[in-house]
């Protein structure tokens, strides 16, 4: 087998997913509820989440089995491509040697897939009929429509505003998949109706989305709620890329000296590195970079507190690196990375050092993926850009190193952005401290 292009067969599909807290038993700060502060219990959770995902979520067992139906579905992309990136290498005349982990060739055009048809499976087991959900730049909107539809299961969307502007035909391929698709804040909800009256041309947010999504959940028995990234059993979902990426970087006979990923929630970055902690624990020197916008710093401006996960005060309090539930990012072309908060599990890695965070600004990361499209021939994702541009800095250093990130979904939904970068038309912003500070006021106090 070529090793500058790893492709794994169909019987190499993880067949368990790796659970990081089985590493750091009791040391992640338990979610809590949001109407009382005490910590949550499965049945807290239940109006939203189906038991075997809550189950997921608290688990402290190292390996969890993956269905045979969800298995199957995997199989529709999975395993995805390790590919070397000799072409980039060659413009940047490096010493590094640059691999990628391809997963923009699930059907959504990116790794949201990876837990979308788990979450669905699940949903499903337990005779839910619809799952209602936000979607920022639509990834995972459109992930969780198609996974909706192959387990038959209706699904509604709340898309940031912004997004659902700037992304139109994201919307169209949700709808295509059977899904109801509203631009949020919308009319639809007591949230959105409430954001609309203080503020009619709002372009929206994650957490306002997710306002939303949860009542829209929480106020129908026959709906429950499904969250693309942030929580827990979302990274374990997302461990089979770099479970694969392991077994691909033996094969290319490569030892990982940085592994890089876009950051906004979390999932990908996670699922990319978590399976290579235990090694760095034991000692090998990996470095793991979290790159987000730095219109969106939650890592690397945020705090390390307890808060909200959405505007409205109705998801769970989670400890997390947060910019604050009342954040108003800016209408950055990376949809995807315009969420407050992180995961808990990656701010706890953030918090311990394990994983180093860097905030990168909008042009740059444009110039990254235009080099990249050039090169490699992937037009990547904004969101997936950040990544690159990462990379691309690493292997400027022309040090002699194995560098790889996650190339988490493709681009081809974004071309108004790369429209709007080639005439010139894309600003910088970096989001002044004073106003972090401002958005910090309202946290709750814990």
């Amino acid at each position: 087998m070529e090793k500058d292009r790893v492709i794994l067969p169909l019987t190499a599909v993880p067949k368990k997913w790796y659970n990081i807290m089985s590493d750091f038993s009791g040391e992640l700060p338990p979610p809590l509820h949001p109407g009382t502060g005490q910590p949550l219990g499965p049945a807290d959770l239940a109006p939203l989440f189906p038991m075997a995902l809550i189950q997921q979520e608290m688990t402290p067992e190292k390996w969890i089995e993956i269905p045979d139906e969800v298995a199957d579905a995997l199989k529709l992309w999975r395993p995805t491509p390790l590919v070397r990136a000799g072409r980039l290498e060659k413009a940047l005349k490096t010493k590094s040697r640059i691999y990628y982990k391809n997963e923009s060739v699930s059907p959504a055009g990116s790794h949201k897939m990876n837990t979308a048809v788990a979450q669905a499976y699940y949903n499903k087991q337990e005779g839910v009929k619809r799952i209602t959900t936000e979607t920022g730049a639509g990834q995972w909107g459109s992930s969780i429509s198609f996974a909706c539809n192959i387990f038959g299961m209706k699904c509604t969307v709340y898309m940031v505003k912004v997004s659902y502007h700037q992304k139109p035909y994201r919307k169209s391929l949700m709808k295509v998949w059977g899904a109801e698709v509203f631009a949020s804040p919308s009319e639809q909800t007591n949230a959105g109706r409430g954001i609309l009256k203080a503020d009619p041309n709002s372009n929206g947010s994650l957490g306002m989305a997710i306002s939303e999504a949860v009542e829209d959940a929480a106020t129908h028995d026959d709906a429950r709620y499904s969250l693309g990234s942030v929580l827990n059993h979302v990274l374990l979902h997302q461990t089979v890329v770099g479970l694969e990426t392991k077994e691909q970087l033996k094969i290319a006979g490569e030892k990982p000296d940085v592994l890089i990923g876009c950051v906004g929630g979390g999932s990908n970055f996670g699922g990319f590195v978590i399976p290579f902690i235990p090694d760095k624990l034991k000692g090998q020197g990996i470095k793991m970079i979290a790159v987000e916008p730095s219109a969106c710093p939650s890592l690397t401006k945020g705090v390390y507190a307890y808060d909200y996960g959405d505007t409205a005060k109705l998801a769970p309090l989670v400890k997390m690196y947060t910019l604050g539930h009342g954040f108003m990012p800016p209408g950055i072309h990376a949809g995807g990375l315009r969420y407050h908060g992180m995961s808990p599990i990656l701010s706890m890695l953030a918090k311990k050092r394990i994983v180093d965070p860097v905030s990168v600004k909008q042009t740059k990361v444009f110039e990254a993926a235009v080099l990249f499209a050039k090169t490699e021939g992937i037009l990547p994702a904004p969101e997936s850009a950040h990544a690159i541009r990462a990379a691309i800095d690493e292997a400027l250093k022309n040090e002699d190193k194995c560098i790889v990130f996650n190339l988490s979904g493709h681009g081809h939904f974004d071309l108004a952005a790369y429209d709007n970068y080639l005439e010139g038309k894309l600003e910088d912003f970096e989001y002044p401290e004073e106003l972090v500070q401002d958005a910090l006021k309202d946290l709750p106090k814990v």
